[in-house]
Parts: structure tokens; sequence; C-alpha cells
């Protein structure tokens, strides 16, 4: 099944938000082993209710390393089937709990992931991490002009400067 498709099917909702603030985008690493950023972080104080972004199952809720993690296998999503993890969090639900999209799964816990709080998420297909921002409804692209000029209303180009 096509993304796109997958989106639309799976009916995927914010986990915080919508739309969270982005703190810290995705940084898919060079290679497997190699340093980068294998998620998003989603701006969001310690206590905020984190939603389950499509219909799944909590395949993994407790700690690892120190911190709360909670992963949620999206079924109908392909072989192997997607699978979403958030950090760090104080899960609501335990392992094989069926969740429908929307429900509270988990609560941000402090943590020292972002320098302020946030909401780690992770999206993974096997082995292989991919942006979770693939999942969710995002707002219109806004194309600017080139060297950073506004342009007045209209389009009638510069606005002058004050």
């Amino acid at each position: 099944m096509h993304l796109t498709a997958l989106i639309l099917f799976l009916g995927l909702v914010w986990p915080v938000g919508p739309p969270a603030e982005i703190v810290r985008g995705w940084q898919p690493p060079p290679s497997p082993y190699a340093a980068g950023h294998r998620g998003v972080d989603l701006a969001a104080p310690p206590g905020t209710p984190v939603a389950a972004p499509a219909a799944g199952t909590v395949t993994f809720a407790g700690p690892v390393g120190g911190r709360g993690v909670v992963t949620l296998t999206l079924p109908g999503s392909g072989t192997p089937p997607l699978r979403t993890t958030f950090s760090p969090v104080e899960p609501l639900v335990a392992a094989g709990t069926r969740v429908p999209a929307g429900a509270a799964i988990a609560r941000v816990a402090p943590g020292t992931h972002c320098p302020e709080s946030c909401l780690h998420w992770g999206l993974l297909r096997g082995d292989r991490y991919l942006n979770p921002l693939l999942l969710v409804p995002r707002g219109p692209s806004r194309l600017l002009p080139v060297g950073g000029d506004r342009v007045g209303p209209g389009g009638e180009g510069p606005v002058p400067e004050r």
C-alpha cells in the first residue's frame, strides 16, 4: 500500500497538538550505526497526554535506559507492520492493550532528551527508521521569495523597509 493511501486508511492524528511544535526534526543517520536523530521531538510539558496516532496494539510499555517508552504497532500497515514509539513517557496502558486512534496511551514524563520538555516520537518498519511526520497531516507549504524580500499584499513586489 502506498504511504499516502496508508495514511488515509489509518486515520492518523498527532500524538500531541495538533499540530505540535516541532523542536527537532528527523535527521536520518548515513548508516545504521552512525549518529542521527531517529525521530522528531515535539514540544510538550510533563503531564501532557500522548494520544495513539492510529488504532493499534501496545507492544511495549516500560523503561528503556532509564526512560519510559511506549511502542504501538499499527495493524494493516504492511509487512512488517509500522511501529511508532514515544519517550520519555509514563505509560497509561499495558503491553497487549488494543487502542483506537486518539486514545491516551501515556503522559509526557520529565526527561533530559531535550533542553526543554518534549516528546520524542519515532517510527519504524522492521529495523528501518522512518520520519514519523509522514504519518500526520501537515499545513500547506508556503513559498518565500529568494533573498528574503518581503512581498506586499497581492504579490506586487517588495514591501519597502520602514
